[in-house]
């Protein structure tokens, strides 16, 4: 369930979508201005990844998910605080499925990431 209505929950989605863009995955600065400073990730291949990590790996083009674009559904949220946001959604990108779910939360900076994880998941016939 989304919060309709909800600038907080909106802001959240726009972050997120603004993450899966390909110009924004390609520039530490863009990354580093919606990745929270403590920000971290349990990834659908299992590993754990920091803001650094994950800023190097998107830079270099090193990450397992790129190229983009992906597929999105399902895309819910809801505001738990004042300044947190949790997102739900499903991704597909290559025949590879995915829920994911995002902790948002809102600095001084403006909404940031602080939290991500995916967990792989097959459709019905696979």
């Amino acid at each position: 369930m989304t919060d309709v209505g909800n600038t907080a929950v909106e802001a959240a989605i726009e972050g997120e979508l603004r993450l899966m863009d390909p110009q924004v995955r390609g520039s530490a600065g863009l990354l580093g201005s919606l990745l929270h400073p403590d920000f971290h990730e349990f990834g659908v291949s299992g590993r754990h990844w920091s803001r650094k990590s994950i800023i190097e790996s998107l830079v270099a083009g090193t990450d397992p998910g790129r190229p983009r674009p992906v597929a999105v559904s399902r895309m819910a949220g809801v505001q738990l605080a004042s300044d947190v946001v949790h997102l739900t959604f499903d991704t597909e990108h290559d025949g590879r499925h995915a829920h994911r779910s995002s902790l948002w939360r809102r600095t001084d900076d403006g909404w940031q990431m602080y939290f991500h994880q995916g967990t792989p998941f097959h459709t019905e016939g696979e």
